[in-house]
């Protein structure tokens, strides 16, 4: 694993941590937006690629909105081999489900982020979203992706189904900065903690908050209300590799999903929807995080099971 220094591939641990241990993540590098006010990047069918891994939950996000919102003829992607090891993310079509890059016959992810700033000083991560006619990354940051996937592209597709409504928008913001602090980066701070204290506090955290979003489900058959929302969607991709990795590997293991009554419920409901159904490879998920995370598991031996995920 490593990152780009003023355009040059540096090795070096991806895992950055404060002065206690904790895991620290990096912001993202490319934040522009796609609308139709926006003086370059304009919804257009075709014009825009995602750079994809079917491991990492961030990427997955991306995916089922691409699916759920009818984009799948107008944005085209490529998919990293789930090894992310010196050279970090790479291509080779040879692992099934994985692609080349398509756009430019790349052999490392690295390269594309090399392509739209060769001074570029950054970690090297997916999802991005790739504008063709321009030659540059649009936006890195899956959270905002989403945004985009949601509503720029309506008038192309007719699909007007609005994941982030705005009646709801103040209680879906509130709950998902709460569950990306604790559950969706929690998971990372759990598993990359380099000190018990760092690891205690993340956990703990991490647990309250899966009891509180228990809790809600109690009453609610989402997370905001009983309709699907961008909360729902969020949450989704780091439920299902919970019990199969986070458990295990991160030592998130007071519970699994599968010990809550209501959180299972709901992981196996949004599980049977077809857009999150075929965009899940439980195959990529497992070998991405047992294979590359070598100071985590040294001699990279992959678990057989869980048996069943639920």
């Amino acid at each position: 694993m490593g990152m780009l220094i003023e355009g040059k591939w540096t090795e070096a641990s991806v895992v950055t941590s404060d002065k206690k241990g904790a895991y620290d993540r990096q912001p993202r590098s490319f934040r522009d937006f796609i609308s139709n006010e926006h003086p370059t990047f304009k919804p257009e069918s075709g014009r825009y690629h995602l750079y994809v891994s079917y491991a990492c939950p961030w990427a997955h996000r991306t995916l089922i909105y691409r699916k759920l919102k009818g984009l799948e003829d107008h944005i085209s992607i490529s998919v990293v081999h789930p090894d992310m090891l010196l050279g970090g993310w790479k291509f080779d079509n040879s692992y099934k489900g994985a692609t080349e890059d398509h756009l430019f016959a790349f052999n490392h992810l690295r390269e594309v982020y090399q392509k739209a700033d060769p001074n570029i000083t950054t970690s090297v991560t997916v999802p991005i979203l790739w504008d063709k006619k321009t030659n540059t990354i649009v936006n890195n940051e899956s959270s905002e992706i989403i945004r985009m996937l949601n509503t720029s592209f309506n008038e192309l597709t007719d699909n007007h189904v609005d994941y982030y409504p705005e009646e709801k928008r103040a209680d879906i913001d509130e709950i998902n900065e709460k569950i990306y602090h604790a559950v969706n980066n929690g998971v990372y701070k759990s598993g990359f903690a380099k000190t018990q204290e760092a690891y205690n506090k993340s956990v703990t955290s991490l647990f309250d908050t899966l009891d509180e979003v228990e809790s809600i489900l109690e009453n609610s058959k989402y997370l905001v209300g009983d309709s699907i929302t961008e909360a729902d969607l969020r949450l989704i991709p780091t439920l299902l590799r919970f019990d199969i990795v986070y458990v295990t590997h991160f030592k998130c293991n007071k519970k699994r999903i599968r010990d809550y009554k209501n959180l299972s419920r709901y992981t196996k409901e949004l599980y049977e929807i077809a857009a999150i159904k075929e965009t899940t490879n439980l195959d990529h998920i497992k070998r991405h995080y047992y294979f590359s995370h070598e100071t985590i598991n040294p001699y990279r031996i992959i678990p057989l099971g869980p048996d069943e995920i639920f």
